[in-house]
Formats: structure tokens, sequence, C-alpha cells
């Protein structure tokens, strides 16, 4: 068993991001700039914006944060955002997920300016990716691709099995796996809640990527010997034995199923570090205009 090791490759890439920045400074003035928008004080959303907010300023990018409480009016966010679209100092915004029950989340995504939907999550850019087109990836399955490039798995002619339908995980991820290129030309298999038997199709995974959002869910007896996991969960449960107040769980049990794989991601230090690597990716390529001019 081998770890894919996510602060390794994103502290490698958060290096040449930087001197990449540095670069796009001298040429037009400015450093690339992300606005985050942040509804509430959800505990895990807290910490993944101030993680990205951090990460920009290590790299050289300018970040600024939109806050509002709960109660703000759909109206009024969906005016937030048409007013960071029309700003030409700001390459890419993202409005962090989730949103109160009465915002539809939809339509704050659709509104988003696709050139600057450095989250990836807009119909132009999800259906430019399912052509094999330019676009901004969602920035998790982005960043799975980039730690399997960093480690040069061979992923050509394995069967992936994707547990997870989510758009912004589970889907984008079977599209990327699948496609030909690098990683991919996988044969894919989506599992979901409502697959009988999963354990049936994770038993026959070469790659099995799981995004369910259940602590533990994949344990020894789903998978096969020399099998490459890849755990996206990233369940908070209350802990007195750390700093934090509480501890991080992947959606694999990864104690029992490490020794079976021949590459597992840990959690925490594998797939989340990566995602923010791809959102940085993302930004950066909207600050130089490589996908859209």
């Amino acid at each position: 068993m081998q770890i894919l090791d996510g602060k390794i490759i994103s502290e490698k890439l958060k290096l040449e991001i930087a001197e990449e920045a540095a670069e796009l400074l001298t040429h037009i003035g400015r450093k690339p700039h992300l606005v985050a928008v942040l509804v509430g004080h959800d505990g895990g959303s807290e910490t993944y914006v101030a993680s990205k907010m951090r990460n920009c300023e290590k790299v050289g990018f300018q970040s600024s944060l939109v806050r509002y409480e709960d109660d703000v009016s759909e109206e009024e966010l969906l005016e937030k955002v048409a007013e960071l679209n029309n700003d030409d100092g700001i390459d890419g915004i993202i409005v962090q997920l989730p949103l109160p029950k009465h915002i539809n989340p939809d339509k704050v995504t659709d509104l988003i300016d696709f050139r600057k939907d450095v989250d990836g999550f807009h119909p132009v850019n999800l259906g430019r990716m399912l052509r094999n087109l330019p676009s901004f990836v969602p920035a998790t399955p982005y960043g799975i691709t980039l730690l399997l490039k960093a480690y040069g798995i061979e992923t050509a002619g394995m069967h992936c099995v994707v547990v997870g339908r989510s758009t912004i995980v589970g889907s984008p991820m079977s599209v990327l796996m699948s496609r030909n290129a690098h990683p991919g030309n996988c044969t894919v298999t989506i599992c979901h809640s409502r697959t009988p038997d999963i354990k049936k199709y994770t038993l026959e995974a070469d790659i099995l990527i799981v995004a369910i959002g259940k602590k533990n869910f994949i344990t020894a007896d789903m998978v096969k010997d020399g099998v490459i996991v890849i755990d996206v969960g990233m369940n908070r449960e209350t802990s007195t034995q750390t700093k934090s107040g509480y501890k991080l769980y992947g959606d694999v049990d990864f104690e029992n199923v490490a020794p079976k794989a021949s590459w597992i991601t840990p959690v925490p230090g594998g797939v989340g570090l990566m995602t923010i690597i791809g959102l940085l990716k993302n930004t950066l390529a909207a600050a130089r205009k490589e996908i859209y001019a």
C-alpha cells in the first residue's frame, strides 16, 4: 500500500502556481483575484473558505471575502453576484455551498459569469467538460486528476467505480475518468444511494472513487486486493482529542481498507488539499484568459 499524499503534491504545485502568478503580475500589472461569498456561519463552510483565502495569499493571489448573515434575501445575493460579474478586476467568483434553504443554489450558480466560474459548476463549463472542450473543471475532480497524474498512475483500460452522483464530484468525476485523456480512458460505473448491492460493483473496481458523504461507508470486504482508492469524504465529528474540537473521517474505513489497496488517499491530507489546487489553477487560468478571451 502506498499513500497518495495530497500534502506533498499540493505544496509542490503551489510553488509552481506562485511562480506563474508572479510572472502574470509583471505582464498585466495585478494579481489574480478570487472573490468568495459566504452566507451564514456554518462551521465547515467557515473552515473551507478560510483555507481558500489563506492559500490564495500563499501563492500571491489577491483574495476578497464577501459575508452575509443567514437571513440575506435571495434577491440581495443575486444582485451581489451580478455586481461581481461586472467587475473587471475580479477573475474568479465562488459562492460557498450549502446556502440557506430560502435561496435557490441553482439560481446563484447559473448567474455567475461562466468566465469567472472557477468552481466549475456553471452549465456552460459542465457542458464543455462533457464535450472534452477547454473549461473550468469542478475543483475536486480536477484536483483528483492532478493527484493521479503526479504519481504517474496509468488509468487507461481500468474499471473505475464512482460512488456518489453529485454534480460537484461524482458526476463530473465519472466524465473525466471515461474521456480520452490522461488520467482517463476508463470503463466507468457510477453508483449511488439507489444502487442495490453496491458491494457487487465496488468489488469489481480497479479504481474506486468514493464521494457519498457517509463515514467509513466502504469497508474492507467491499474492495479487492490492489485497488486504487480515492476517498473524497470529509465527515466532521466532535472530538475532545483535537485542538479544533472535531475530527475528520473519510467515506472509506482507512484502517482496514488500506492494507488491501495499492494506493489510497488519507483523510485529512488527501483530496481536500488537492481541491484547493484545482481552485487555484482555475483562478490562474481565468486571470490569464486561457479558456475564455
